[in-house]
């Protein structure tokens, strides 16, 4: 296959069958978005949100894109607007990990850190001072931009419905932004309004009225409601702790030789208990945003290196 453009490699990613003991014979189908060219799901939020303010005419030539980001929606944008020139800033809380940080910088865009204790909250008002500060500049705002939800919608529910058709019986998807479950969600719905729907978030996100707090688990977990939820139907909502999702990133590298982040390990983790409540036989289907790699600075494995280490002793 010829290309000639990073794009043309965003979406129509593996649909993998897990190969692993689900209960009651029960199967679980996970999209795999690190095949993205930017190495995550956001690499189609990045190229929709950038593509629609450009038709909208909020962007044009030499405008200053700027955005609040945890990591992956950074890179997404800088890969799209590498493509179109555009100079981008992307406010980023301290906390996030190095090698996304990393990753933003080589794309060219320019980082602004924000005090990890403000959270997104903090990174979403340093990046509203900066579009009133600086001319010919606009923020997407994936937090409250329709075009986020819309691209999961357009892109990456129908190649699950292509894949999979009317055999599936409930999805399951974590929440950062909120826009990947919403999006999904309702395409799926639409589809077969009988599909469970159930939203997955880290201990210390406020989805299920707990006190919000830091988790390891990145890229899911929420400060506030998000605004797509509105008119999506919501089954229930599972609080992952951080061990149950770790736990399940080192299970599928050793098991399977897949390398996900723990936002999937989450995934994985809650869909195994809505298998348990399904009926036998049942088709789960869930989304692994990005891989490890870009988290191994976060020691992401130390558990199961920790116990290696201390075998060989």
């Amino acid at each position: 296959m010829i290309i000639k453009d990073i794009s043309q490699l965003i979406g129509n990613t593996p649909l993998i069958d897990l190969q692993i003991d689900v209960p009651k014979h029960s199967h679980i189908y996970a999209k795999l978005e690190m095949f993205n060219p930017g190495g995550s799901i956001k690499d189609r939020m990045g190229q929709y949100m950038i593509e629609d303010a450009i038709k909208r005419g909020k962007i044009k030539a030499g405008t200053t894109v700027i955005e609040p980001t945890a990591g992956n929606t950074g890179i997404g944008i800088a890969l799209a607007t590498q493509q179109r020139h555009l100079p981008t800033i992307l406010v980023v809380p301290e906390k996030f990990s190095y090698e996304k940080q990393t990753l933003m910088k080589a794309l060219g865009a320019r980082l602004i850190n924000t005090p990890s204790e403000l959270g997104i909250k903090g990174a979403m008002a340093k990046a509203r001072e900066l579009e009133k500060q600086i001319p010919n500049s606009y923020v997407p705002m994936q937090f409250e931009n329709p075009a986020n939800p819309g691209a999961y919608y357009h892109t990456l529910a129908p190649e699950i419905v292509s894949d999979l058709g009317d055999s599936i019986d409930a999805f399951v998807a974590g929440a950062g932004s909120g826009g990947t479950f919403a999006g999904i969600a309702k395409y799926l719905q639409e589809h077969n309004p009988q599909i469970k729907s159930v939203v997955v978030e880290p201990e210390g996100s406020i989805l299920n009225g707990g006190p919000a707090h830091a988790h390891r688990t990145e890229g899911i977990g929420v400060e506030f409601i998000p605004p797509f939820f509105k008119g999506v139907q919501i089954d229930s909502v599972l609080t992952i702790p951080d061990k149950e999702a770790f736990e399940q990133v080192r299970k599928m590298a050793k098991t399977q030789g897949l390398f996900i982040g723990s936002s999937s390990g989450a995934a994985l983790a809650a869909s195994l208990k809505v298998a348990k409540e399904l009926p036998e036989n049942s088709t789960i289907v869930t989304v692994f945003p990005d891989s490890s790699e870009r988290y191994l600075s976060e020691n992401i494995y130390d558990s199961e290196q920790k116990n290696q280490t201390e075998e060989v002793k």
